[in-house]
């Protein structure tokens, strides 16, 4: 079975892919309110634009030479996905990662739009901050050109307390 692999994007922005048998699994998922971002679980999903994956291996230009003799590209061969252990323990290791990394910033609560906007003035030092923020102050961050991430909770083990 030849699966189909959507780049899909959820109203707050969050883009992520999603697997399915064909378009028109998709297309009915999509209508019976089966598909849901996996960060915010928001169901208002759209397909991304995406471009077709083209093997172009057998066009490679004789003067570049690949990095080893049992390359996929010298081969023929595809580059297989990792099993699905290996995913997993994958997706651990990136979630541990992303966790330490929340754990190294200062929580200032609901003071965080107020706080960015300081240290991007240069009014207080600049070091890693989370805390919370209304979809407006996102908006009015964004259009100050101060770049914030939004975390799921379950990524934010103070939250989870």
């Amino acid at each position: 079975m030849t699966l189909k692999v959507f780049d899909l994007q959820c109203d707050q922005g969050h883009v992520f892919e999603g697997w399915f048998g064909s378009a028109d699994s998709y297309e009915s998922q999509q209508s019976r309110g089966l598909l849901s971002c996996p960060v915010c679980n928001s169901s208002r999903v759209v397909k991304k634009l995406s471009a077709p994956r083209l093997n172009l291996s057998h066009a490679q230009s004789p003067d570049i030479a690949p990095a080893s003799s049992s390359s996929p590209a010298r081969s023929g061969g595809q580059v297989a996905a990792p099993a699905a252990k290996q995913m997993a323990q994958l997706q651990a290791e990136v979630m541990r990662h992303i966790r330490q990394i929340v754990r190294n910033t200062e929580n200032v609560g609901e003071k965080f739009a107020e706080e960015a906007r300081r240290m991007h003035d240069g009014e207080t030092e600049e070091r890693a901050i989370r805390g919370t923020a209304t979809p407006e102050e996102r908006e009015e961050l964004a259009q100050e050109g101060i770049a914030v991430m939004p975390i799921p909770d379950f990524l934010d083990d103070d939250r989870l307390q």
